[in-house]
């Protein structure tokens, strides 16, 4: 249950990352209102704080979510932006997630 939870929180907070970092996008290189960039900030300290209820340490939470983000941008990019993965982002997103479940999950003496 631990493992789902960890893996939950890896979502969420991608989810708030890489949604608050696409609104500053929004609001600096489109234009947008400045609306879009306070959500964008709301969300981007959420993402702080998510990452809080990770069981791990420090350097091992951000280690491994490099990993776990790398697979949510590919996803972003394809459902958001259109930009469909191709076969080396499928293979780069697969060696980093397995990376990032190694390092979050493998056990430890």
């Amino acid at each position: 249950m631990d493992v789902i939870k960890s893996i939950l929180f890896f979502i969420v907070a991608g989810l708030c990352e890489i949604g608050g970092g696409y609104l500053i996008w929004l609001w600096l290189r489109d234009g947008g209102s400045i609306w879009i960039a306070i959500l964008g900030g709301v969300l981007l300290i959420s993402y702080g704080l998510v990452a809080t209820f990770q069981p791990a340490n420090f350097g091992r939470v951000y280690a491994a979510y490099g990993g776990v983000f790398i697979v949510m941008a590919i996803i972003w990019g394809w459902q958001v932006d259109k930009i469909i993965p191709d076969r080396f982002d499928i293979i780069g997103s697969i060696i980093a997630v397995t990376g990032a479940m190694i390092i979050m999950f493998w056990p430890r003496n």
